[in-house]
């Protein structure tokens, strides 16, 4: 697993992610308002809609505020346009750098995530130079005692998963974009639930990090997530658990 996922599932097992609840709700209830506008407010004919309500729900964010984004996103109610923005970046030790984003300000956005690129030993990177490093697919993350292999293996691949992979204290499934969903729902039919879930950039190789150039991927990954306008970042860089760790403390 990538020292980005292995960051996101420490940090979870630490409650990092939950003292960050209200911020993962606001990321949420954007990306639910963007995907209704696009496609409409019903999960049922709207699969983007449907994976991000889903997500909703497993953090338990309340049946009121996700009807309200929909409607938002469907004009019932009035609220923010906001955009979808894409950016690529290198940061420290030649790693590359994905962000997504929803802005209601283009140039306020990329003015900021420059700065703090700068500040951590990272720049922009022109158009897919760093995207061609990655590929789109379904990421499943599970803590091993949590489920037997067996049978968490004949599920997923029975689901349509690519491939399950051993990380010593996890299993972590890959799956296409289309079959995540069928993937994730066979992952709960087992009553299992995910460290994390989601269809994430990939990266084909990692860039391995050590000493200054590991703690500075980690803080500039932390402050790239926690800005208003970000809702996704993907890296392919790589650390040690206890540099992981150390960043945390």
């Amino acid at each position: 697993m990538s020292g980005h996922s292995k960051w996101h599932t420490i940090k979870h097992k630490k409650g990092a992610a939950d003292a960050k609840r209200g911020r993962l709700f606001t990321r949420i209830i954007k990306e639910i308002t963007v995907a209704a506008r696009a496609g409409g407010g019903d999960p049922d004919s709207n699969p983007r809609l449907r994976t991000i309500v889903a997500e909703a729900k497993s953090v338990n964010m309340p049946a009121e505020n996700i009807r309200r984004a929909i409607r938002r996103g469907t004009g019932e109610e009035p609220g923010v346009a906001y955009e979808e923005v894409t950016y690529e970046a290198y940061g420290p030790g030649g790693t590359a750098i994905i962000v997504e984003g929803l802005t209601d300000n283009k140039n306020r956005t990329v003015g900021e995530l420059r700065h703090l690129l700068d500040k951590y030993n990272g720049k922009m990177a022109d158009r897919n130079t760093a995207l061609r490093k990655f590929s789109k697919r379904g990421q499943i993350v599970i803590e091993k005692g949590k489920v037997d292999e067996d049978t968490l293996m004949a599920a997923v691949l029975e689901a349509g998963a690519d491939d399950m992979r051993d990380d010593e204290e996890n299993w972590e499934i890959l799956t296409s974009p289309e079959a995540f969903e069928a993937v994730r729902e066979a992952v709960r039919a087992l009553d299992v639930e995910p460290v994390s879930a989601a269809v994430a950039m990939v990266p084909f190789e990692y860039v391995k990090l050590t000493g200054k150039d590991a703690q500075s991927m980690l803080k500039l990954m932390d402050v790239l997530e926690d800005h208003d306008d970000v809702q996704h970042v993907w890296s392919n860089f790589d650390v040690d658990e206890k540099e992981i760790e150390a960043s945390l403390s």
